[in-house]
């Protein structure tokens, strides 16, 4: 059954990844940068300074970077204990993708989108009630974890456990979070 997953894995990597087109490649190779999205997370911090004064405003940003550093400890953990080889480093997979950048760690699971949905959660569950609109900034992970596929660094299931257990970790900080909030 494992086997039967890592190959429907393999393949579904195979023909996203091969969507990719050689003029889109600065495009993706730029969007999977965590520096270009700056702006993004200097709006979100805007966001959050509108939204909480004092008290609750200094509890709001802890829990973010609570979410942010316990996220990135669980990755780093999971990765060492799994280390799953990039696809960009399996022999088998380097003629049939295209690899456009090489990262040197872990693959299993992706950081990126566990961050970037983990954070992304957290804020949408913390304004979603001032701001309807706030849902949009869902199109970052989405963009930034599907470029992990297309430059041939991560498979879906990296993508999709990443996406897991970033939203999960939110959850939980979400939860501290309302007790919290006066």
């Amino acid at each position: 059954m494992l086997d039967k997953l890592l190959e429907y894995d393999r393949e579904l990597l195979i023909f996203l990844n091969n969507l990719g087109i050689e003029d889109y490649d600065y495009f993706w190779q730029t969007i999977t940068q965590p520096i270009v999205w700056i702006p993004l997370y200097i709006f979100i911090l805007i966001l959050v300074f509108k939204t909480y004064q004092k008290e609750p405003l200094r509890k709001s940003i802890l829990l973010t970077l609570a979410v942010v550093l316990t996220t990135s400890l669980i990755t780093s953990l999971v990765k060492a204990i799994i280390a799953r080889t990039r696809p960009s480093g399996n022999s088998d997979l380097t003629e049939l993708i295209r690899v456009i950048i090489e990262p040197n760690s872990y693959s299993f699971f992706s950081g990126h989108a566990a961050n970037s949905f983990a954070l992304t959660t957290f804020i949408v569950l913390i304004l979603r009630n001032k701001y309807q609109w706030i849902y949009i900034l869902y199109i970052w992970p989405v963009f930034f974890s599907f470029s992990r596929i297309y430059v041939g660094v991560h498979y879906p299931s990296d993508i999709l456990a990443g996406a897991l257990v970033g939203t999960l970790i939110a959850l939980f900080f979400y939860q501290i979070h309302k007790k919290m909030d006066p």
